[in-house]
Order: structure tokens, then sequence, then C-alpha cells
């Protein structure tokens, strides 16, 4: 019933308006209903020494997809690793988990992204700008932004008293998907606040395939649908703000909710019994996961004659849990009493707080200095393990200056940051384990090493990052920047004391508390040129790492059974390097083309080998016309072959992908209705993702999909 409803409404907000016919400040006027601002990106862009992308409202609504990282590809150097079509995660210049960095409000997000199989809980539909910072960050952000940055803020609150709000409805054809999002606000005097809720069901998602290989073995997809990978996602926010004088406040709170099947060929051993269709491409049976992200956030700021105090706080709690019927390696463990078909659980809580400070003396200098602490505590349970128990603190503290001489066009940034850190991790021993080794006659010396699933764990870090950088902009038609930083990582709790079957990975994955702190010296540049009619970019990077963490395969063979090799965390030496490339002409006056391309090379230089998930080099061919309210895209997708893969890793064969894509503004009413329409991967060509989850089984990409987005806005003026 609740499926018809959505649709019914689908269909007449369709056809209703057929029949109708950190907050940087923007200067912003009105013009009948036009609204025109100077550009955010270019302020961004001439106040720091990274390479800085800013994705604005309009440019969120064109690349819609209902997921945050699935619409942040189309900038050139980003990347989503995808989890079928429910979850995914960044990647930026082929730096993913937590060396990304994701902040929502000046709050870092914080859950379980160390896994593959774990992605961002962020309501897509209440994004209205994200700001990229690529490169090391970890100056501003703390160690986990060594790769870069996703900042996630608000627009500026609309300029007279109203209340307005939009009604948004997406369908997608590629997994039956039905969503929708409500969103109300209100500016009156002093305050503005703004109530949003967001839901999303999805079925059983469609790939150009029949078969799927996993260890020479076929098994069969029926329909050409990934049986049980349904699932829905419902999303709460709230955000007011207040403002008087020199004093600014904001408050937010967010809950998200996804549960989403996993699918069953690639959880444990795929069999081609479970693969069998039930019926139903729209149950959510076993295994499964669910994950529940509460925020809580606060911003106080004070401004006084030439000066800013900015204090941020904020609680989270992730809540992830993983379902699947009760199964055990060992035999002699029982059936828990309570749940027997909970296999893990993550609960993390985390509490954030920093306090920036920024001075500004003269035209010529701006110092900023800052300090900032968080405290985790992470719980598990289920009848399974993978993450032993922790808690973890760290404490930084940061000083910036920005010189730009009187009259010139010349700015020189540097600062540094010393971060302190502790995690303990707590002990955890498997009886049931211990047990099965013994009946079967194990000598006590491996019984020893495998029975103690993690040990008592307690480190102490600590380590210096900094940067040094400028900005050249000789005229408004060129620019030039180059930063040069250190940055470092302190290890995770998975990567220190990890030690158990991760089923979606297919392999024994196992901790090393000796590990220290991830540190390297990354070198950025950047040249943007605008001139007439004709707008380009590149950005080449190079970055070593003498510490780079990653999963190593051993050639160790696990004695856990269907556990296969042993995967170790290890510290090696490492390599990046790269560019992005855009360049945008306007052909007529309402053509335009764009081209971009992007590159990454990754190197073990300890193993002689490339990197795990490095990136395919990409390139994008796009023509856009634009009549009035009205624009239209071709867009031709190129992947190139990725050959360059780490041990036991499959090379993935290159592609191309055509899309297109429209949008429309029609009158209703006071405002305009917006439509968009896409259509992607036209010809339902057959290809793998290199950085998906599912890649490990051969299972492809998803095929063509029929996009259809509708916007409804409204607001009246009060007095």
């Amino acid at each position: 019933m609740y499926i018809r409803f959505i649709t019914v409404v689908l269909i007449f907000a369709y056809i209703l308006p057929l029949s109708a016919q950190t907050t940087d400040s923007l200067k912003t006027e009105i013009l009948n209903e036009v609204v025109v601002s100077s550009s955010y990106k270019d302020n961004v862009n001439r106040n720091t020494a990274l390479q800085v992308e800013v994705a604005n409202k309009s440019f969120l609504y064109e690349h819609f997809t209902g997921n945050l990282m699935q619409t942040l590809e189309n900038i050139p150097g980003i990347h989503s690793m995808d989890i079928g079509s429910g979850f995914s995660k960044p990647m930026i210049r082929g730096m993913g988990f937590n060396r990304i960095s994701v902040t929502e409000n000046g709050i870092k997000q914080e859950g379980q992204q160390w896994g593959t199989d774990h992605g961002l809980e962020i309501d897509a539909f209440a994004v209205e700008r994200v700001t990229i910072r690529k490169g090391p960050s970890s100056l501003l952000y703390g160690s986990d932004a060594m790769g870069g940055v996703i900042e996630i803020s608000q627009l500026p609150a609309p300029s007279e008293n109203q209340v307005y709000g939009e009604i948004v409805m997406l369908g997608k054809s590629v997994n039956g998907t039905l969503g929708g999002s409500m969103m109300s606000g209100i500016k009156k005097n002093l305050w503005h606040v703004k109530l949003r809720f967001s839901e999303q069901h999805f079925a059983d998602c469609r790939i150009p395939a029949d078969t799927i290989v996993y260890l020479t073995q076929y098994l069969p997809i029926h329909n050409r649908k990934l049986k049980n990978t349904a699932g829905y996602e419902r999303d709460f926010s709230l955000f007011s703000e207040y403002r008087k004088g020199g004093y600014y406040a904001n408050y937010a709170v967010s809950d998200a909710f996804q549960k989403v099947g996993f699918f069953s060929g690639a959880h444990g051993i795929p069999d081609a019994a479970r693969l069998r269709d039930d019926g139903d491409s729209r149950n959510i049976d076993m295994p499964y996961s669910s994950v529940n992200h509460l925020k809580i956030s606060t911003r106080q700021q004070y401004f006084r004659n030439k000066s800013t105090v900015t204090f941020d706080a904020g609680f989270q709690n992730n809540h992830r849990e993983e379902w699947s019927l009760f199964h055990t390696h060992y035999g002699n463990q029982p059936v828990p009493e309570t749940d027997p078909d909970k296999e893990l659980v993550f609960s993390l809580n985390t509490f954030n707080s920093s306090l920036k400070t920024d001075l500004i003396y003269s035209e010529q200098w701006r110092h900023t200095f800052g300090f900032d602490v968080q405290y985790q505590r992470n719980s598990t349970g289920g009848y399974s393990f993978l993450l032993p128990e922790y808690r973890r603190f760290t404490a930084g503290a940061l000083w910036l200056s920005v010189f730009r001489p009187a009259g010139s066009r010349f700015s020189l940034s540097g600062g540094v940051r010393y971060d302190y850190g502790m995690i303990g991790i707590a002990a955890s021993q498997d009886v049931y384990l211990e047990q099965y080794l013994r009946e079967r006659n194990y000598d006590d010396a491996l019984i020893e090493s495998y029975k103690w699933r993690s040990h008592s764990v307690n480190r102490h870090f600590g380590d210096v990052s900094g940067s040094i950088g400028f900005v050249w902009t000789p005229n408004v038609s060129h620019q030039l920047k180059v930063n040069l930083g250190r940055s470092f990582r302190l290890p995770g709790a998975n990567e220190l004391a990890s030690n158990g079957v991760h089923h979606g990975a297919f392999r024994h994955e196992q901790g090393n508390a000796s590990l220290v702190s991830e540190r390297g010296w990354q070198l950025d540049a950047s040249y943007t040129c605008e001139y007439d009619g004709i707008w380009f970019a590149a950005s080449p990077f190079v970055s070593w790492f003498d510490k780079y963490i990653y999963l190593k395969p051993t050639g160790e063979w696990s004695i856990l059974p269907h556990a296969g090799q042993i995967y170790r965390y290890t510290a090696v030496e490492a390599i990046f390097s790269g560019t992005e490339v855009e360049l945008r002409i306007k052909v007529f006056r309402n053509l335009t083309y764009r081209i971009t391309g992007e590159y990454v090379y990754t190197h073990n230089r300890d193993e002689h080998t490339p990197l795990s998930f490095s990136p395919p080099a990409s390139m994008r061919n796009r023509l856009t016309w634009t009549y009035k309210t009205f624009q239209f895209n071709i867009e031709l997708q190129s992947v190139a072959t990725q050959n360059r893969v780490a041990k036991n890793e499959d090379i993935t064969h290159g592609t191309n992908l055509l899309h297109l894509g429209a949008t429309m503004k029609i009158p209703f009413h006071d405002s305009n209705v917006d439509i968009a329409f896409s259509l992607n991967n036209i010809f339902d060509t057959k290809y793998y993702n290199h950085l998906s989850f599912y890649r490990k089984v051969e299972i492809p990409d998803t095929g063509r999909n029929f996009q259809l987005l509708i916007k409804i806005p409204f607001k009246k003026k009060l007095k």
C-alpha cells in the first residue's frame, strides 16, 4: 500500500506541472526570483593553496542519484566505492577509508568507515553544498584528513522573512527506487529553522548478466537481478540558526537509518541454492545490515573587531548490525539465547569539540589558532567476531598564517599542527575456537596464538603535520597554486587489532599491534585559466609515504574454517601520483563542451607492486545545450583497463558508456517546478567497477537506468 501511494504521488506530481504550464559569506542579489551570486568556489580557491572543488545546489540537482558519493563522482579525482546500490564510500585520488574526512556542519562524520562494506549515513536530499579539498588537509581537519576532505555545509539563510520548503520525488528503474523528501523552513527576524524528512525504498538491483563466476564456479542470476540487494533508507534532520550582531549560533540534529540486504553470493561462500528466485524483489532477507546514525551538533561563533572565535561541539552514535542465520564453524558453539541470528554489532559513540580563533591584524596578515579533542568508545556484540571493543582519545593544536602583500596578487600560507592520540583495545578470548583446536590436536603454541582474538593493547601516538603553499593570481584569467604538506594518520583499531573472517571481503583480516603512525609528504599544484569562453584546469600531485598501512596477503593459511589466506595490516613505503585535467569550451551561445580526465598511479615500493583499490584512468566528454529554462546533455564516459593491480586483485577491463540527461523548469504559481531526466548506460553495457565491493565475485556494475527527479518548491513572504 505504501509503495502504491508513492507511485500515485509521483504520477500526479508529473502531470500537474505539465497541465499548469565554515561559513564563507556570499554576496547575493535577488532580481525577479533569480539569485545572482559571486562565485563561492572562486572565493575559497583564492584563500587556500590546495585545489578546491565546489558542488553547488544546481550541480547536485543536475547529477542527483539519491546517493551522495555517486553524485560527486562527476568531479575529477573523486570516486565512489560502491556496495551494490545502497552503500557508497568516498575516495579522493586513490585514497579512501580512514584517510578521507567527511564533515557536516563543522563536525566530522564518524562511523565504521574502515570497512569496504560500510557506507556514509548522510541524507543526500539534505545536502545543499559540498566543498571538496583535494590533498593533505590534516593541518585543519586532523590526522584522518591526509587524503582530503569532503565538507558538507548549509546555504545562507534567506534574506527576507518567509515560510518556504520543497517536495522532492525520485524514481529509478535499475532497482525500482521510489523515494521522496519533504522540507519546510521559516526565516523570521533573527531565527532560521529547517526541518526535513526523506525516505527511499529500492528493490533488488538489476545487472547486465545472467551468471557470475566465483572460483571457476558459474552461479545463475535469475531475471538479471541480484537477489537480496533491496533495502530502504529513512532520514530526519533539523537545522536552526540564530544571528544577532556579532553573535551566530546553529543547532543541528539528524538521524539516518538504512537497512540493506547483502547479495547472498557475496557474503560467505557463494552457493547456487541460495540464489534461487524467491519471487519477491523487494523483500529483505538474511544476510542484511542495518545502521542508524544519530548526530547532534552546535556551532557558537563570536565576531568582534578583527577577530572571530568559533566553537563546535557534537555527539554521534553509529550503531551497525549484521544479521545472518546462525552458523558455527566449530560445531561446539551454542546458539545464543537472544537474537540468535545477530552476527555482528558495532556501536560507536563519539564526542567532538573544537575551538578556533581567526585574527586579522591587517590587510596583509591573517592568523588561525585552534584546538580540538575527540573521544570514542566502540562496543561490539554478535555470535561472530571481527573487531574488539576499544576506546580512543585524540587531541590536536594548530597554527596557520596567511600573508598577502599590499597590492599584490600573491599570497603565502603556512602552518603546523601537533596531534596526540591514545587507543585502548580490550582483550578478547574465543573459548569455542580454543576447544575446536584442541579437539583437532593442534599444538599448544598455535592454540595460544589463535584463542586470543585480540590482546589488550594500549598505545600512545604523537606526530606533527604542516604545510606551506602559495597562490599567485596575476590577473582574473590565470591562477597558479602550489602546496607542500607533511601529513600523518593514527592507525585505527581495525589495523591494530582486528582478527577474524570478514565474510564480505572473503578473507581472514588480522591487525598488527606494532604499527606506528602513517606518515608522508605530499606535493600538490594546480593551474586554472579562463579566457574568452574557454576554461582550463590541471592539478598534478605526487605523494610519498614511508609508513603506508595496507592489508598484505601473507601467504599463511588460516586455520579458521572457511577463512583462506591471512591478510595482515602492514606498513610499507608507497608512492601516489597523478593528475586531473578539465577543459570547458563555449562552442556556441547555447552549446558547451566539457572534457575531464584523471589518472592515479600507485606503487608499493617494498613489494614493487601497485596498491589495491587503485582507480583506473578515466575520461568524460560532455556536450550541453541550453535554451531558456531547458537543458539537454549527452556524455561519453570512458574507463581504461586497470591492469596495475595488487596481489590477489583481478584486472578490470575498460569500457565506454553513453549517458543522456535533461532538466527543465516549468512555471507553477509563483515559482518553478524542476524536472530532471537521466538515462545512464544507454546500451546496457556489461562492465566491472574496479572499486566495487562486488568486484571480487565477478559481479558487473548496474545496467541501463532511467531516472526521474521532480522538485516542487514553495514559499510565502512573512511580514
